[in-house]
């Protein structure tokens, strides 16, 4: 699928068809034992967080839900988590930081919820607290994006060890239509954004953003879920024994993340 434009990348990263992170979970992890609630005031269902079994070893797995129908997008916001959701990871991860269970994210968000109700909950505290958390976690991280994956919302829950992007899933500070509407005053140009913003899993490889780009069937993931969930529990194998012989995966995340964006001179290298 090399000659699939960007801006088409970014319409089969929304398809309401497209394997969502509740396809994932429940293909790949066994004896799940839901977690809800962030303790402090409501449960977001858009985030959906569980202590599971990978292979029979322990993980704790965290995933963003967008729904397929009406009545889903309204429960689960459309993907868009709340400061309860980061926070209710939050807990999960401290809680597998505790008991040294690897954590596998599933993203899968146009961003965080920025109505006015979460910001006066703390929402920007609450990415900020999500992304500290992650950076001095040390047991191993994974983060898997799925579909789309945009600004610190998405990136609240993917400050991993590997960083790992289907196909035609997309991560960007922003979307395209915004992008546009920023730089051009004109979110009509919203494909061609979706170009010069590099968004795309190749691009992300690319530039050091994403460790593995896992290839999905001609015309998206939902065409062969089975094969695609196949092809992540062995990417996820691969990784948790290589992160597993790792001896400091907080020092590993933070140099990771840290080399991002650099620029070298031509004469440095």
């Amino acid at each position: 699928m090399s000659d699939v434009t960007a801006a088409q990348r970014v319409k089969l990263a929304r398809a309401v068809s497209r394997p969502g992170a509740m396809d994932y979970i429940n293909a790949l992890f066994t004896d799940l034992f839901v977690c809800k609630g962030d303790r402090l005031h409501r449960e977001d269902p858009c985030v959906f967080g569980a202590i599971a079994r990978f292979h029979g070893k322990p993980v704790t797995v965290i995933g963003t839900r967008k729904g397929r129908t009406f009545e889903e997008k309204m429960k689960y916001n459309f993907g868009m988590p709340s400061p309860e959701g980061y926070r209710k990871a939050q807990r999960l991860m401290r809680q597998a930081e505790k008991f040294k269970r690897p954590i596998i994210t599933f993203v899968d968000t146009p961003g965080a919820y920025p109505g006015l109700e979460a910001e006066a909950e703390g929402q920007g505290q609450a990415i900020a607290a999500s992304l500290a958390l992650m950076s001095s976690l040390t047991v191993p991280v994974i983060a898997v994006v799925i579909g789309e994956a945009g600004s610190g919302g998405a990136l609240a829950l993917a400050v991993g060890n590997r960083v790992i992007l289907m196909e035609n899933a997309v991560y960007s500070v922003l979307s395209p239509e915004g992008f546009a509407s920023i730089l051009w005053k004109d979110a009509g140009r919203a494909d061609e954004a979706a170009e010069v913003m590099k968004l795309t899993a190749a691009d992300l490889l690319r530039l050091g953003v994403a460790d593995q780009v896992i290839p999905e069937p001609e015309g998206g993931a939902q065409n062969d879920p089975k094969a695609v969930f196949a092809a992540v529990d062995k990417a996820l194998t691969r990784h948790l024994n290589q992160l597993s012989k790792e001896k400091d995966l907080a020092a590993q995340r933070y140099q990771k993340f840290r080399a991002m964006g650099v620029v070298r001179e031509e004469n440095e290298i």
